[in-house]
């Protein structure tokens, strides 16, 4: 099969022919229909995860075709179309039992744990766990633009921050996860204000419903607190200057959600701690959402009620998206890129 390919951190990405992958007992072998390009992804080939071993395949948000199974799983079969969680749970453990798989000690990546999607076909473990069922009324591309920056978006608003309609919030990065939290938080009714420096980015968060601000001519802050404060602020990029304005953004009691990867050298993160404490505020992290959970916006996006479709602004093959993601860090233009390795 073909895949993207890369045999050093920043170095050449290729375009090769390696080994179709077989499933474990309890795994499954996805015929990639589509995958989507995010900034994780970027941090990936830049050597930013401790748990890559080279060479290495990247991409974690997909969806498919079953092409094989392993002889233990029983609620899937082949020519099934599923998507599935960036972070895959073992099913077994405490976190896994309660619903929280997202969180499991020992849970599996494609892309970053093993081989990922940027290829005609990946293997993932625990599938009876794991795979989702795509709704008919739902495409491959749509569905692949869910697995991590929307999900993570969905279950950090609706489920970790708990947005309510008519509250005031603001989002710090209008990439893949920002403009999903645009989307996700005008459909609950909130007051949206998105922030970024890139005017095609502000472009398309405007068309979603958000109030835009450049933060090259305007200090969000000092916006955002002429307004008594936004109730709900994401820090959508992960950076310390995005995540500490967000938080300094916040009314008295707000709530600041961390969407963002913050990745500093030694691990830690500075925020204005004082103001958290003097303030009540509250800090909040989401990391992708379980599969379990999945059922509940897939049956949004069936209805139309959310339509991460409109995100998506280009689709590509696997060469484009090997450019593409070298390239992520310079990206000038908005949305939400989408890889077809059949393309």
């Amino acid at each position: 099969m073909k895949a993207i390919y890369f045999t050093e951190f920043k170095g050449p990405l290729s375009v090769v022919d390696i080994p179709i992958p077989h499933p474990t007992d309890h795994g499954a072998v996805i015929k990639v229909e589509a995958t989507g390009l995010c900034r994780s992804d970027w941090h990936a080939w830049m050597g930013h995860d401790s748990d890559i071993v080279l060479p290495h395949v990247p991409g974690h948000e997909f969806a498919g075709v079953i092409s094989e199974i392993g002889n233990a799983v029983r609620k899937f079969k082949v020519s099934d179309r599923v998507t599935v969680p960036f972070v895959c749970g073992c099913g077994k453990c405490t976190y896994c039992l309660r619903g929280d798989a997202q969180v499991c000690p020992t849970q599996t990546q494609p892309g970053f744990t093993g081989f990922g999607s940027f290829a005609e076909y990946v293997a993932i473990d625990n599938a009876d766990f794991n795979l989702i069922n795509i709704p008919s009324e739902v495409s491959f591309a749509t569905a692949a633009a869910l697995g991590c920056r929307f999900a993570t978006a969905y279950r950090g608003l609706i489920k970790r921050a708990k947005l309510k309609a008519g509250e005031k919030v603001v989002i710090y990065g209008c990439g893949g996860v920002g403009l999903s939290a645009v989307m996700i938080a005008k459909a609950q009714g909130a007051i949206v204000y998105a922030v970024d420096i890139n005017e095609a980015a502000l472009e398309v968060a405007a068309s979603l419903g958000a109030q835009t601000i450049n933060s090259r001519t305007t200090d969000p802050v000092a916006f955002l607190q002429n307004l008594g404060g936004a109730d709900v602020a994401v820090d959508a990029l992960g950076s310390e200057a995005t995540a500490g304005a967000s938080v300094l953004s916040l009314a008295r009691g707000g709530r600041h959600l961390q969407l963002g990867l913050l990745l500093t050298p030694n691990g830690l993160t500075a925020m204005p701690m004082a103001r958290v404490i003097a303030w009540e505020l509250e800090l909040l992290g989401s990391h992708g959402m379980a599969a379990r959970d999945y059922p509940e916006m897939l049956a949004l996006v069936a209805s139309g009620a959310l339509d991460p479709a409109l995100l998506v602004k280009r689709e590509v093959g696997l060469e484009d998206g090997a450019i593409a993601l070298a390239d992520l860090d310079n990206q000038a233009t908005g949305g939400i890129t989408i890889i077809k390795p059949s393309l």
